[in-house]
């Protein structure tokens, strides 16, 4: 079902995520607040981020870091 909703980031009313992709209140918040467009963008930039800072997903401090980059990137 598709859903539209006012995305924060492109400041347009925009289609919303079909669901939740990162946990917790931040993902609650990002599921609200980002379109699938905007989602979308960020999946790109995240690989940019992760491939020049060699992060490893399996790495806690990296997880961190990255997330620190999303909060930047959409707020």
């Amino acid at each position: 079902m598709k859903r539209n909703i006012f995305c924060t980031f492109l400041k347009c009313e925009a289609e919303g995520q079909d669901f939740q992709f990162y946990p917790g209140e931040l993902g609650k918040h990002i599921y609200e607040n980002i379109s699938k467009e905007a989602w979308s963008k960020w999946q790109a930039k995240q690989t940019i981020i992760i491939n020049e800072k060699k992060l490893s997903m399996m790495n806690a401090t990296d997880c961190k870091l990255l997330e620190k980059e999303m909060i930047n990137f959409f707020f």
